[in-house]
């Protein structure tokens, strides 16, 4: 039986601060293209993934759609292609909107925002131009990062912006860190009305590079004693429009979670929201920072509704790193009054409905990972060993599993009993438990040795009839790797 899992494209793909819509039929997703267990950010060029949205099983890909050589601004300094988002424009044609940045992200707040067209949505892009003022000048007003366009009944707007936790005072010496970090002039930073950090919206002529307003922040940066204080803006703007009210969705300074905020103007009055998913399920039913349920990373998404069900995009880290991160997504429920509630990560989020009991599944699809004491890892490559999704000779598998690590899927449908085949290698030393759920109660326990080479071990587990997550936890010496698992009848 054909399922999607979490992560849904590729397993050997790593596209992250996904940006879905839909057009005529097809869900795209437009992001970022990190290369497997890469060193920095964004390594690749734009390559964007689709799915009938009648069939979220199968995600395709037409090739590469954009270059960043083909920016005449490129250089070795800034070479790569930071977090996209596309647009229809008033003219049928779609316009791609990102910005330049370096080396684990030097030089990305430099700007410009720039953009590139194409007959087709995933076709090849060709490039156009950056965003500009009427007088042909590159617009550099606030911080020109993370770009996001909606159409609005044919008023295009550019959303953009960044945000550091500076003191709210500004001073020589904040305007000063704040020139050599965003790439401004002390006397840009001085005049700034509000100043230049938060987030920020523009219109556009029908050029669709020519500002023809005054950039506005949308959200104050000045968040001390504000409904903004616990989840500030850091990057990652995207908007949305959903039954005459204006949904904008942000990465926060905690930099694990995706929240929102709402209104009925597109560049003003917008109050916060809430959380609508953490890549660590920080928040998810009062979990704490401390117990984060995965490495948690940069995230970067949006929202969208296929079918009648609207989705959150997100992203995930894996190779102990915040350089390769998988695009994941899950259901949500937009409440009457406009709401969204926080969900939680699980490994089932397009299938519509839990996986079913029978069939080999990768163990990379588990959607928490943890030994108790995860790390947050934006922007670097840890040091220490810690479990996470690897790969190696074409394969993806879990690593680092080693005493007192948790490995969940959420959720199944059970039938009852089921035998699991376990394929693994490794040092390990000692005893795999399997739970219905992160420490529960043990069901089944099997033991684990010393493997070189890729080994099944089976286990009978009396699960109860239902919806039930699936976790092994490891107790005992040594390190081991988790290729698959086979849900197997007795």
């Amino acid at each position: 039986m054909a399922q999607v899992f979490n992560p849904y494209l590729p397993l050997h793909e790593y596209i992250p601060d996904g940006e879905p819509h839909v057009f005529d039929g097809r869900i795209y997703l437009f992001g970022s293209h990190d290369a497997e267990n890469g060193d920095t950010f964004c390594m690749n060029p734009y390559e964007f993934y689709s799915a009938s949205i009648d069939d979220l099983r199968s995600w395709t890909s037409r090739g590469i759609s954009y270059k960043a050589e083909q920016d005449p601004m490129c250089s070795e300094k800034r070479k790569y292609l930071y977090a996209p988002d596309v647009v229809r424009g008033n003219d049928g044609r779609y316009y791609l909107y990102y910005a330049l940045s370096g080396y684990r992200g030097k030089g990305g707040y430099f700007g410009p925002i720039a953009a590139a067209v194409c007959d087709t949505p995933d076709g090849e892009y060709t490039y156009l131009g950056i965003v500009r003022n009427a007088d042909g000048s590159m617009f550099r007003e606030g911080i020109l990062f993370d770009p996001a366009v909606i159409n609005d009944e044919g008023t295009i707007r550019l959303y953009y912006g960044s945000q550091y936790p500076f003191p709210e005072k500004e001073s020589f010496v904040t305007r000063m860190v704040q020139s050599k970090l965003y790439g401004k002039t002390m006397e840009e930073i001085k005049s700034a009305p509000d100043g230049i950090m938060g987030p920020m919206c523009v219109t556009l002529a029908d050029d669709m590079l020519t500002v023809t307003s005054r950039a506005v922040h949308i959200i104050t940066p000045h968040v001390k004693g504000t409904e903004w204080e616990e989840h500030p803006f850091f990057e990652g703007a995207s908007i949305r429009r959903i039954n005459g009210l204006y949904y904008f969705i942000y990465s926060s300074l905690k930099n694990h979670e995706l929240c929102y905020a709402v209104s009925h103007y597109p560049d003003r009055d917008f109050t916060y929201g809430g959380t609508i998913i953490s890549n660590g399920d920080v928040g998810y039913n009062g979990r704490k920072e401390e117990d984060r349920l995965n490495a948690t990373g940069t995230t970067h998404g949006s929202i969208e509704c296929i079918n009648g069900q609207w989705y959150v995009f997100y992203h995930r880290l894996t190779h102990g790193s915040d350089y390769s991160r998988q695009s994941c997504a899950e259901p949500i429920t937009i409440a009457e009054d406009g709401s969204i509630a926080q969900v939680e990560m699980t490994s089932c989020g397009l299938n519509g409905a839990p996986l079913v009991d029978t069939g080999v599944y990768p163990a990379v699809i588990c959607c928490n990972l943890t030994n108790g004491h995860m790390p947050h890892s934006s922007n670097k490559k840890s040091k220490k060993k810690y479990p996470c999704v690897s790969s190696g000779s074409g394969q993806q598998f879990i690593a680092n599993i080693e005493n007192g690590t948790w490995i969940g899927y959420k959720y199944f449908s059970f039938t009852g009993t089921r035998k699991i085949r376990i394929r693994y290698r490794g040092t390990g030393d000692g005893f795999l438990t399997v739970t219905a759920g992160y420490q529960e109660k043990a069901l089944a326990r099997v033991r684990i040795g010393i493997r070189n080479n890729w080994t099944d071990t089976t286990v009978e587990v009396p699960f109860q009839a239902g919806k039930s997550g699936l976790f092994f936890h490891f107790e005992g010496t040594g390190s081991m790797e988790l290729l698959e698992f086979e849900l197997q009848n007795r």
